[in-house]
């Protein structure tokens, strides 16, 4: 009979990779306050190498915070005896998301609410929403569902003009847009079908972790390596996976490279799931074998992702608003002025890199206190933080 270990304790790879991730995650929102441009990170016709990897490299973030949502939804249901308790939890636990999403997030971005952001926790929550039903049906539909999502959403054709009559079509499916709700904008930057067939793979894999830790690695970088491949392949054949083919770009071989990586985020494509899943598979694995003062640092954000998310946006922003009032004599949040910012302000990434470590540092005692109270206290709301 094949052995499994017990799903009744964290498993600290999975809480270091998290917390890797919240950690990259902060550089990008960063970069949006203190050190936004009037153009995308990753226009190649613009951009700098610096800069678009400094974007770059926060895609990673998303994918493989819902993935491992996904893993963390299956551990938590060998946890629990009755389904309907799992599936009830993960119903309640996604409209928190969305409405703190809508309600707190959104406000805490702009101070306001001029503008209604339907982001990453949105999306998250109603994964969750999805999940709660989808955890009822068996394991072949569900390999099925999410082959079939995660391949073939590419082929769906986008929304150009959202109305009313077909906002919920977009909704599920669509690349960003707005959606004027009276007098209202709402920004709908995640759409759902395509991350629920991520967070649907994280659950389906979770099985995983429950193995002899031998075979348990092997599937890691066996799964890792051909998603990678299958990036690889795909790119090269330049035909189906991402809705931008990569060209020759005329500022040079270093620029075309960038163009072959520059894949898709929203709606997250068929290659850009492959090679940010296949990523974090990888780090799966080396984090179950390698351990030490800087994963432990990682860890402690990973165990309290959601408190670190709440955190961080009040705190960037009211340090941005302090540095541009002392800077430019007039607190402006640069994410959401540009082009129109104050006189004399000019990007600046290392700007952007020394908010950032300041950012995470400073959250640093707040997220292990927070951790350790959610593991002293056994209070149910602390299970929908």
């Amino acid at each position: 009979m094949e052995k499994t270990l017990s799903a009744t304790h964290r498993i600290p790879s999975i809480d270091i990779l998290r917390g890797l991730i919240m950690v990259v995650m902060a550089l990008d929102h960063v970069r949006d306050f203190f050190s936004a441009t009037p153009f995308r990170p990753e226009d190649l016709t613009q951009t700098s190498v610096p800069l678009f990897f400094t974007r770059w490299i926060t895609h990673f973030c998303a994918p493989t915070f819902v993935f491992l949502s996904g893993i963390s939804i299956f551990l938590f249901q060998q946890r629990r005896s009755i389904r309907g308790e799992v599936s009830l939890f993960l119903l309640t636990r996604g409209l928190w998301l969305v409405v703190l999403e809508v309600v707190v997030i959104t406000f805490f971005v702009q101070f306001g609410y001029q503008l209604i952001l339907l982001t990453v926790f949105w999306v998250i929550g109603w994964s969750m929403v999805f999940m709660a039903a989808l955890i009822w049906l068996p394991r072949w539909l569900l390999i099925t569902l999410a082959v079939v999502i995660i391949g073939g959403h590419n082929a769906v054709p986008d929304i150009t003009t959202v109305t009313p009559q077909n906002a919920l079509a977009a909704v599920l499916h669509n690349t960003p847009f707005v959606l004027q709700l009276g007098k209202q904008p709402v920004l709908v930057a995640y759409t759902i079908f395509p991350w629920v067939g991520v967070m649907l793979a994280g659950y389906l894999i979770g099985s995983w972790f429950l193995y002899e830790p031998a075979r348990r690695d092997k599937l890691l970088v066996t799964a890792g390596i051909a998603l990678l491949v299958l990036f690889v392949v795909l790119r090269g054949i330049n035909l189906y996976g991402d809705p931008v083919r990569w060209s020759i770009q005329s500022r040079g071989a270093g620029y075309t490279v960038l163009s072959f990586i520059n894949v898709s985020k929203y709606p997250p494509s068929l290659l850009f799931i492959s090679l940010t899943v296949g990523v974090g598979l990888l780090l799966l694995y080396v984090f179950n074998h390698w351990t030490n003062r800087i994963t432990s640092f990682f860890q402690v954000y990973g165990q309290v992702p959601f408190f670190y998310y709440l955190l961080h946006l009040p705190l960037m922003n009211i340090s941005a608003l302090l540095w541009t009032y002392l800077a430019f004599g007039k607190p402006s949040n640069l994410s959401f002025m540009m082009p129109e910012c104050p006189a004399g302000y000019h990007p600046n990434l290392l700007r952007a890199y020394l908010a950032w470590v300041l950012v995470v540092a400073v959250l640093y005692f707040p997220c292990r206190w927070f951790g350790r109270y959610r593991k002293e206290n056994g209070y149910w709301w602390l299970s929908y933080m």
